[in-house]
Order: structure tokens, then C-alpha cells, then sequence
């Protein structure tokens, strides 16, 4: 056996584990797992320049590819704290990631020390596990359960509170004998299946509405088959778009109050039956349970057991990894199939292709300054089917949703229930960190952008280039549009007279310089005002990268007010804008395009 002390100890389960990347702010208290980390000599590290962003870091890199598990670490005490919103929004997306902190020494947690805080009481609503380590030789088994918690059943972050006694305890521990625990995820049976597609069977207007369930099991292409097997069309959500291509026939749109398509809703609203896979019914999807679910029956596969009947009690549920559910499906459909018992969609499916064809949002427009909408019909030109698109919340994340594209999974990497602002640039580091080659496109409104922005230093030291995306009207745009219903425009103004800008720009009058900020902070940027002007500045911005190797920002300087469409329920989506009246209104709508 040898003898080490517990920080190394722990050094040696992070890479037995897999462990090749982490993303922190070194400090007093966790000094000694620091130099363990640079003795081990196997884990690159990432500085960042805010606590919340190393954890926020970690998520994009978890969400970049399968089996991923980004590490954050941060001292005792704000460190801690800070980081809670990235466990927050990992916990609501079901996304592992392992925070680790430093804290006081043992003898001085009740004494009110420098940045002591309980942070395992603090962590423990946001995580599956939240523990402080009170004894050196519990440390190796405390990460070995760790990851064992992140990887089973419904995925989730783990935060390790080490006090810096217990980093410093020497304890025995043989890293050759190491083995990670074996993982546990339910698994539905055969005879769950056959009733599952036995009331598929009965339906005449079927749908799969497939969750974030499907990106975190890797079944994305288990999903297609299963989908063109039985003929049955999806409806992804936001977490989930991706996991069949946009352009695929059975590709039935989005469903919901705000990231969702027209053709989407619709069909939902037409369907008599829903197959839910890997989803949480969560209420941006849903609006209410009463026009949600009046007039069809629903089976719900879930991982989680909680999940199902959380939101309304299904027909029939199965407690179930998304992947072994679908096998299963697959398995059952084609001995159906095989015995000519499998029904016919083709008509249904038709159905929802027209909708998809004809029921269009308008993005051609010529408005100067900008609409958002034509700025997503750029994009939509500008860049291929490989791109990842990384975003958080705001009109931005909502109108990309309606006119954007995503063509594969893990392409669209959005944090969907927590939404906290500032995440957008630190994720799509991490998704960078974990990814050299996918090319990453960002997506931010300007206050989106102004959160954590310094974290594009982050970029430039480390070379983690990107092209970020600002779309900016001066405005809390989101909060503004939902103040309408309280006939106020209160608090939500960002614009004022940036006396160092030129007299009579356009930006002037917007406030923050961002480009002379993101100048300052080593990377590139340009300012966008036509619709003419996007396709040069997307190439210059992909010059750069290559030429550079730093994130380059886009700022499109767009119209201050615009209202994207939403509601209430998703029979009584408001649409603000005129709609499309023929292919050229939207002519990069993937039905248009596809014709």
C-alpha cells in the first residue's frame, strides 16, 4: 500500500475515474488538493476569472460529449457559494458534474473562521449529494461514491467540501487496485414495452415527445429508428432538440409557450396519444396540464421514479433509462412490423409535414436596424449542419428556438430550467475545452452577455475560440415583453449616451461599448447594423478564430423594442410579428429549404 496524503489520494480517483480536464480558482483552503493536481500531472486545469464561471465551465464540458464529467474547484467559503448556481443548473438539467471546495480546518467549523460556511447544508438542495469530508481516509471513498451518484440512474452534480486538515491527512491507498463502482440504471421490461406500444397500437394520431432523457443516455439514433420503424412523429424539447435532425421527415417541431415551433404546437394540439421518452413535462413545454393533456393519452418513461406523475398521472409509466426503453420499443415494433400488425402512419405523419411546410413564422425582413428574426435567417445561411449552438435564456435563446436549426445531438447545449444569465460564455469554454475541432457558436442578448464577461479572458489565455453571438436592443428584453402585461416598461432600460462613442452612431445611443470591452479582454469583436453586413462579418469572425485562436464576438446591433411570440397556453400563441405568407417570407425554414 502506499502512503500519500488524502488531497493526493483524491488526485489519483479523479483520473482512474477518467478524469483529464478541470476548471477552477485556486485558494488558501484548497491549496493542498492544488498540489496534488500538479504533482499527479494527468488533469489540465483551466483558471477561470469568476468562481461561477469555472462551474458553469464544467457544465458545458459535461453537455459536450457522452460520458463527460466536468470538474469545478474553488476555496472555502464565497467560492462555495458562488457556485451553487452552476449546481443549481446542473441539478435541473440532470447534468453530472463534481464540485470540489476547500473549508477551514475541523477544529475551527464551528467558530465562525475565515470563510467558513457550511456549504454541504448550503449545496444539499441543488445536488444528489453534498458532504463535507471529515476525515482523511474517508476522502478516496467519498469521490469513489461521488461519481458513482453522477453516473446512476438520474444523472446529477456532487459537491466535496475538504476541510484543509483533511486534504493534508496522510492515509494508506493503492491507485493500482482501484476500480470505479458499477453503475445502475433502471431498465424497462419486455412486458412494459409490449404495453407501451400496445397503446401506441390503439392511437390514431401518435406522437414521441423525447426529452433530455435521450441526449444524456446517447440514444439519439435509437430515437430515429424507433421513429421510422413504427412512422410515429417526434416532438423533441428544448433539451432534447437535436436528437433527430430538424430536416427529417418525422421531425414534427417544438411544443411550447416560447421556444417552440407554430407546426409544433399544432401538431401536438392534433395528436391523440404521447409517447414521452427522457422528459420532465416541464411547463415551458406544457403550459397548462388542462390543454396539455385534454383529449390524448400519454405513457411516460422516465430514469427517475419521482418524475413519473410529478406533473399528471400518465396512462402508463415506466421507471426506465431512455436507451434500454427504446431497445425494448425497438425490439417489440419489429417483430410487429414482422407480422404485418404495425400500423400504418403514413397519412398522419403527411399531416404533420404539411403543418411543418405551411405553418411558418416570417424571417426575411429588411429592417434597419435590425429584427431578430432575420438575424437567425443569416445565421441559418451562414452555418453548416456540424454547428453547436450554446445558450441560456432571454428573447435571444427564445427566437433562436423558433428560426434556428440544429441537425444533431449535443448541437443545441442550452440550460433549460435554471436559465441563469452570464452562463452562455463560460459553457461554450467548457464545451470548447472538451471539443478542439466542433465549431461553437454562442447566442446571447446583451445582458446575457454582461454577466460574467470577463470570463472571455478565460479564452484568450487558454486559446478556446468561438464565435459569440450578441444580439443587442439595450433592454432586459424578456422582462420587458412579460411587463407589458402589467402596462409598464419599468427597470429593464440598459441604453445611455456613451459619451465615448462617435456622435451620431447607432451604438451610442446603446450604452456598453462591447466591443472596446471585449478588445480589452484579448479577443475580437464586430459590430454588425445591415442584414448585408452578417455573412462578412460571420467570415471575418471565422478568420480570426483561425488566425487568433481567441473567442470573436458578433454584436448585432438590433431594433430596441421587438416582441417574440409566446402565450400562455400553446392553443393561445400571441404572434406579435406578420407570419409567413409564402417560401420567400421564410426561406430558410427546413421544410422551404428541403423542397
Amino acid at each position: 500500500m502506499a502512503r500519500m496524503t488524502a488531497a493526493q489520494a483524491a488526485a489519483w480517483v479523479l483520473e482512474k475515474e477518467g478524469i483529464t480536464q478541470a476548471f477552477g480558482v485556486p485558494g488558501a483552503a484548497i491549496n493542498p488538493f492544488y498540489a496534488a493536481l500538479r504533482r499527479q500531472g494527468t488533469i489540465a486545469h483551466i483558471l477561470a476569472r469568476h468562481v461561477e464561471g469555472a462551474s458553469h465551465m464544467a457544465e458545458g464540458y459535461t453537455r459536450a460529449a457522452p460520458g463527460n464529467i466536468g470538474v469545478c474547484i474553488g476555496t472555502s467559503g464565497p467560492a462555495g457559494t458562488d457556485m451553487i448556481t452552476g449546481l443549481y443548473s446542473a441539478q435541473a438539467d440532470s447534468i453530472p458534474i463534481l464540485c470540489i471546495t476547500g473549508q477551514a480546518p475541523r477544529a475551527r467549523l464551528h467558530k465562525e473562521d475565515f470563510q467558513a460556511v457550511d456549504i454541504e447544508s448550503i449545496a444539499k438542495p441543488v445536488t444528489k449529494w453534498a458532504v463535507t469530508v471529515r476525515e482523511p481516509a474517508q476522502v478516496p471513498r467519498a469521490f469513489q461514491q461521488a461519481f458513482h451518484l453522477m453516473r446512476s440512474g438520474r444523472p446529477g452534480p456532487v459537491l466535496i467540501d475538504l476541510p484543509v486538515d483533511v486534504q493534508t491527512g496522510e492515509i494508506e491507498f493503492d491507485p493500482d487496485t482501484y476500480a470505479p463502482l458499477p453503475v445502475y440504471k433502471p431498465a424497462a421490461t419486455r412486458a412494459q414495452a409490449e404495453r407501451a406500444i400496445a397503446l401506441l397500437q390503439e392511437a390514431e394520431r401518435p406522437l414521441v415527445v423525447a426529452g433530455g432523457g435521450i441526449i444524456n443516455a446517447d440514444a439519439s439514433a435509437l430515437l430515429v429508428e424507433f421513429a421510422e420503424l413504427t412512422g410515429v412523429p417526434v416532438i423533441p424539447t428544448l433539451m432534447a432538440w437535436g436528437s433527430i435532425p430538424d430536416d427529417h421527415p418525422l421531425m414534427a417541431g417544438m411544443c411550447g409557450l416560447q421556444t417552440s415551433h407554430r407546426y409544433g404546437n399544432a401538431t401536438l394540439l392534433a395528436s391523440d396519444f404521447v409517447l414521452g421518452i427522457g422528459n420532465r413535462w416541464a411547463n415551458r413545454h406544457t403550459g397548462s396540464v388542462e390543454v396539455y393533456t385534454k383529449g390524448r393519452k400519454f405513457v411516460h418513461v422516465d430514469i427517475e421514479p419521482t418524475q413519473i406523475g410529478r406533473v399528471f398521472a400518465p396512462d402508463f409509466g415506466i421507471v426506465s433509462d431512455a436507451g434500454a426503453a427504446l431497445r425494448l420499443f425497438i425490439e417489440v415494433a419489429r417483430e410487429m412490423k414482422a407480422a404485418g400488425r404495425l400500423k400504418d402512419r403514413r397519412a398522419w405523419a403527411a399531416d404533420c409535414l404539411e403543418r411543418k411546410r405551411t405553418m411558418l413564422r416570417k424571417s426575411n425582413f429588411d429592417d434597419v436596424p435590425m429584427k431578430p428574426q432575420r438575424v437567425y435567417q443569416c445565421m441559418n445561411r451562414a452555418f453548416g449542419p456540424e454547428t453547436c449552438y450554446v445558450t441560456t435564456i432571454g428573447l435571444s435563446q427564445i427566437a433562436a428556438a423558433q428560426f434556428l436549426h440544429v441537425f444533431g445531438p449535443r448541437r443545441w447545449i442550452n440550460c433549460g430550467q435554471a436559465g441563469p444569465l452570464g452562463w452562455t460564455a463560460p459553457a461554450a469554454l467548457g464545451v470548447r475545452a472538451a471539443d478542439p475541432t466542433r465549431p461553437i457558436v454562442a447566442i446571447s442578448g446583451d445582458y446575457d452577455f454582461q454577466f460574467l464577461l470577463e470570463e472571455l479572458a478565460v479564452g484568450a489565455q487558454f486559446k478556446l475560440p468561438y464565435i459569440h453571438m450578441v444580439v443587442n436592443n439595450s433592454y432586459l428584453g424578456l422582462i420587458r415583453q412579460a411587463q407589458r402585461a402589467f402596462e409598464m416598461d419599468y427597470c429593464v432600460q440598459l441604453a445611455f449616451d456613451n459619451i465615448n462613442l462617435p456622435a451620431g452612431t447607432p451604438e451610442r445611443s446603446y450604452g456598453v461599448d462591447h466591443v472596446k470591452v471585449v478588445e480589452g479582454l484579448g479577443c475580437k469583436a464586430i459590430r454588425v447594423h445591415k442584414p448585408d453586413e452578417m455573412a462578412p462579418a460571420i467570415a471575418q469572425a471565422e478568420a480570426w478564430m483561425k488566425e487568433f485562436q481567441v473567442p470573436v464576438v458578433i454584436e448585432v446591433i438590433l431594433e430596441r423594442v421587438t416582441n417574440i411570440a409566446m402565450g400562455a397556453e400553446i392553443d393561445k400563441i400571441v404572434e406579435f410579428e406578420e407570419l409567413a405568407s409564402s417560401p420567400a417570407d421564410a426561406p430558410t425554414a427546413v421544410a422551404v429549404m428541403s423542397e
